[in-house]
This record gives structure tokens, sequence and C-alpha cells, in this order.
């Protein structure tokens, strides 16, 4: 991994903040974006404390070819420091509120203070997911679950609408049961309806499969998708029913089709948070993408690759 090196290239278009959304009808039938041409856009990650030196991450995304990326603290790593991170490099990082937290199940109250005092600071320009239901995964992430009408939940999406951010939410419908699975669907989609104005991004796919992320596309204009753990850097390591996007290094023809159909709905994001999906599995995972958007229209692949978070953040373009 160490030796390896893309060569970064000037993007040929950009996609401002205030284009409106890139439709399949669009892309017309120019040539395919090369390989280098790209930049991204990481519209979703997390940082522990075992990433000791934050520079890392400035490397890898220097290595890669990726310009900004939305961070969040996370375990033992304190909100302040990714705040700190980012002034030092106010272009290359966006700070995240963080929610994750062990009060959000022990103690409601507290978990509530420490979100507020983080929006509060004025320090952060982004609100990081929110779990609704995340499976425990092994010792590392222990189960939680809140419904879509919870406070917190509430909460959190008040905080979004007041500073017009995006929400951010994680389900992991692939890990419910079908009486659960049916729960959250129906409480997701009364909040999509609820806040048609407010983007929604669901984390990691959702788990869920084209047909079903389909109707949710066609059923509310509100409705976004974040790329997280869908690439074979992640799906061939693990266990969990994570959405498997890719055949070889192209993507899967029922996701892609999907993804011609609605490019402005399917945002890059790599939800990184131990050491090893920034060491060892960076490069494989941006590569990969890189590689995939080759085989898309170039208006596509720039709309998923930075052009779509740069839009629903209101970030400027790379120059």
């Amino acid at each position: 991994m160490g030796d390896r090196r893309i060569v970064l290239v000037i993007a040929m278009a950009v996609i401002f903040f205030s284009s409106p959304p890139v439709r399949g009808g669009d892309v017309g039938a120019s040539q395919p974006v090369s390989a280098e041409e790209l930049y991204f856009v990481d519209a979703h990650s997390q940082v522990d404390e075992d990433v000791s030196d934050l520079e890392l991450i400035i490397r890898r995304m220097d290595a890669a070819g990726v310009y900004r990326t939305i961070l969040a603290a996370r375990s033992g790593r304190k909100p302040g420091e990714v705040a700190d991170f980012a002034a030092r490099h106010p272009q290359r990082i966006v700070p995240s509120v963080r929610t994750k937290s062990g009060a959000f199940d022990k103690n409601p109250l507290k978990w509530r203070k420490f979100v507020q005092a983080q929006l509060d600071s004025g320090r952060f320009r982004a609100i990081a997911e929110i779990l609704l239901y995340h499976a425990k995964k092994g010792n590392k992430a222990p189960e939680v679950r809140a419904y879509p009408e919870d406070d917190r939940v509430k909460f959190v999406l008040a905080a979004a609408v007041e500073r017009g951010w995006p929400f951010v939410v994680h389900i992991e419908f692939a890990s419910l049961s079908r009486p659960e699975r049916e729960r959250f669907m129906a409480g997701l989609e009364k909040l999509l309806r609820e806040y048609p104005q407010l983007p929604f991004l669901l984390n990691h796919m959702g788990q869920l499969q084209p047909p079903e992320a389909a109707r949710l596309i066609g059923a509310h204009a509100n409705f976004h998708l974040l790329t997280a753990h869908t690439t074979s850097a992640i799906t061939r390591e693990s266990r969990e029913p994570w959405t498997r996007m890719f055949e070889g290094e192209r993507l899967a023809p029922d996701w892609k089709a999907l993804m011609l159909a609605h490019p402005d709905r399917f945002v890059f994001a790599l939800d990184n948070v131990w050491y090893q999906h920034w060491d060892a599995f960076y490069l494989d995972q941006v590569s990969q993408w890189r590689q995939a958007l080759t085989d898309v229209p170039p208006s596509v692949a720039h709309a998923v690759a930075h052009g779509n978070a740069e839009r629903l953040w209101r970030l400027d373009p790379r120059q």
C-alpha cells in the first residue's frame, strides 16, 4: 500500500452547490471520465483515539485524491480534537458534531448536553449520523435501537433543521427482523414526508438492495444514500450484511442502472473509524470507486464523487 501513487489532475468539471441536481436524462453521450480526473469528498467519516497522528488522514486524502472529509470524533477521541484538526486544515476537514456516546442509552440527559455543547460552540459545520438501529459489532460497538419517533432522534433532527445541515441516519435494515424492519421503514418514511425540504442521507446504503432503494428514491425527493462500506475492501473482510455495490472493479448492473437514473441521490462516503480504515483500507476503497466511476458519464461521476456532497453541505468545490 505504501508505495502506491495515485496521480492527481485538477477536475475537468465541478458541480457547484447552487447547481440543480444532475438527472439521468442530462448525462448525454459524452466520453467517460478518466480515473485521474476525479476528486472526492468523503461525506461521512469518523476517527477514534487509535489514530494517534491525525495528519495520517491528510496524507491518505492526498494520496487518494480526496479533497475534503466531513469528520466526527469516535470512541476515546474528543470532539474538540476534531475541531482543532479542522482549524489546522480548514479547506480539507469539515468538523462534524459527534452524536455517539455511551450516555446515549445510559443517560439521555447527559448525552443531550454533550451534543448541545458542541452545537453551541460554533466550531462545527455538520452533524454526524444518528444511530437508529446498529447491530452489535463484536466488542467494538454495542447494539443501539432508537425508533424514528424517539426524542433523541427528534433532538438531532431539530438541530439539523435549525442549521440547514443534512440529516444522516444509520439503520441496518438487513440486520433487523421483518417486523422491526417494517417499523423502522415506516418511521423513516414518516420523517421524510414531514420534512420534505431537509436532505436525509441513509448511511451504509441502509444495507438495502436495489429494489428497495429504488422505491425510496422514487417516493421521496429528499432521500439520499451514503455509499460507505460497500467496497470489496470492506465487504470481503466482514460478516455483516453490508450492501455489495460492486462486481469485481465495476458497479453491479442493478446499482449502476439506479445510479445512472438518479445520480443526484448517491453520495460518496467511506465512514472510516478505526486505524485500519485509515491505513490499510483507505487507498483500495477510493481506488475501487475511482475505477468504477470511469464506467459512467462524467456528469454522473462528478456528482457522486464530490458534487452531491458539495451541494447538500454547501461546500465550495475544489478550485
